[in-house]
């Protein structure tokens, strides 16, 4: 203790009382210096090296290659005029992979003009860079041109197929394949062009960030639609981590935030497929579900961040807590040393979920069922217990933290009893958290507030592929592929992961 000698008390139940306050201060600072040992990881300074700004710059020039995308969309000069540049700049490719030709030909070789026959003159030849798991092959696009003996000006040859790079290297696999590396994998871009160059390519990591700028561009109203069907959903899971962004000018990186709204019936036999849609936001102000939920109605799902709460007030959604979250400051407590009270809280919660293991997987009305005649005898002893033990002890404590947790929550903690589609705890979207958890610590940080916008596009689409046991790199090479082709936006839905078909 700190406290001078000559500043305490006579009055021993005053000495008394200030002793334990001092206990208990100490206790609480001992308890904070060991999470914060716990979750300690990696280096503190803020100073980026050479190699984590090249990393950030990746996310930098997908964002210039979305803009490029959007402002070609609307002028084919300008589209064709970068196609044109691209096929000056983009070398050759390898002669020792394979390559596999498809020919592009026309129907009718009869001229357009006088009906004579048509004769070859020559064929433009394009090649661009396909690939396959473990193998690298080129892909020949042959388009023989024709022309006609009696007519000197008559040319007749098949329209290229339309392509996602114009003028440029890679497939649409090719694409699909440096974003699931990325994203899927947690390999980032500069690892993916060493690859590369030991297959004897030479791909520059600003060439791989321009392709994956450009698949986030395009797939950009697959996102919107996700995250739109989710919201139409009665029940729904959401959480939130953290995404460092560099901050240009300051030579370090500001903290945004990725928010996971997340849908999974599968524990209660729903219907509707899982699926998890991410946005970026630059901060964790409660105004940002607000926006991003705007239409739900029903039970969302969250952790004890209080700036959920602001959407219920005009009484459509519900609040349903998380269990584990309460757990987990019992267990800290427990694992820490003896902690009876909080052994005992963690006992009594071992139970609730020893419930929940026998019910998983029935129905709805299976899992109330049960949680009412075996969940709620032990939802209300544990009611009383928590406020009684809190009395007990020293209101400055980690445990009595604990306790006001819980029981400032309690309304939508036992919601789980009376609602069977109701989970007893987050998990569900916490397991969706941690693939971003795995870019995060590999990318070490997004290069731009765009860049974390297309982390978070083709990050929801790949998770929802793996969560409807879909190869996400099939999935995104198909839809990539459809709407290149022209896929009609009225028809969006069917490019959902769960509509996909191998």
């Amino acid at each position: 203790m700190t406290v001078l000698t000559d500043t305490l008390p006579d009055d021993v139940a005053a000495l008394k009382a200030m002793v334990l306050a001092e206990r208990a201060r100490a206790d609480r600072l001992a308890q904070i210096i060991k999470e914060m040992q716990r979750h300690r990881f990696g280096r503190r300074a803020e100073t980026l090296p050479l190699d984590q700004m090249e990393l950030g710059l990746e996310e930098v020039q997908q964002v210039e290659a979305a803009e490029a995308a959007e402002l070609e969309t609307t002028d084919p000069q300008r589209r064709a005029a970068v196609a044109v540049k691209r096929r000056a700049n983009r070398g050759s490719l390898p002669a020792h992979l394979p390559r596999i030709e498809t020919i592009v030909d026309i129907e009718d070789k009869t001229c357009p003009c006088c009906s004579g026959a048509l004769h070859p003159i020559g064929e433009d030849r394009a090649e661009r860079l396909d690939i396959v798991p473990a193998q690298l092959r080129v892909l020949v696009v042959r388009r023989p041109k024709y022309a006609c003996r009696a007519c000197e000006d008559v040319v007749v040859q098949a329209p290229a197929p339309a392509r996602l790079i114009e003028g440029g290297l890679p497939t649409e696999a090719t694409v699909a394949h440096v974003v699931v590396s990325k994203y899927a994998d947690h390999l980032p871009l500069y690892r993916q062009a060493q690859i590369y160059a030991r297959q004897g390519i030479k791909l520059d990591r600003s060439t791989l960030a321009d392709w994956t700028g450009r698949a986030a561009f395009l797939l950009r109203p697959v996102h919107e639609r996700l995250l739109a069907t989710i919201k139409r959903s009665s029940k729904l899971f959401a959480d939130e981590t953290t995404a460092p962004v560099l901050d240009p000018g300051r030579g370090r990186t500001k903290t945004g935030q990725l928010w996971a709204y997340a849908r999974d019936d599968r524990p209660w036999g729903g219907t509707d497929p899982p699926a998890v849609a991410y946005v970026y936001a630059p901060d964790r102000k409660a105004e940002r579900p607000i926006a991003h939920l705007a239409g739900f109605t029903g039970v969302l799902q969250v952790d004890g961040y209080g700036g959920y709460r602001p959407l219920t007030e005009a009484g459509q959604v519900q609040l349903a807590f998380c269990w584990a979250h309460v757990r987990r400051r019992f267990y800290e407590l427990a694992v820490a040393g003896p902690a009876p009270i909080a052994a005992e809280a963690l006992e009594r919660i071992k139970a609730l979920y020893a419930i929940e293991a026998e019910i998983r997987g029935q129905s709805s009305d299976a899992r109330r069922a049960v949680r009412q005649d075996k969940a709620r005898p032990l939802i209300e002893a544990l009611e009383p217990w928590l406020p009684a033990k809190l009395e007990t002890i020293s209101q400055k404590t980690k445990l009595a933290e604990a306790i006001r947790y819980a029981l400032s929550r309690w309304a939508g903690l036992t919601l789980f009893l009376d609602d069977g589609r109701i989970e007893i705890d987050n998990n569900i979207v916490e397991r969706s958290i941690r693939p971003l958890a795995l870019t995060r610590k590999n990318a070490l940080f997004a290069g731009s507030d765009g860049g974390a916008e297309h982390w978070a596009i083709l990050a929801s689409l790949i998770e929802t592929a793996k969560l409807n046991d879909i190869d996400p790199q099939a999935y995104l090479t198909d839809i990539i592929i459809r709407i290149v082709q022209g896929h009609p936006q009225s028809r969006i839905d069917e490019l959902m992961p769960w509509r996909f078909k191998t």
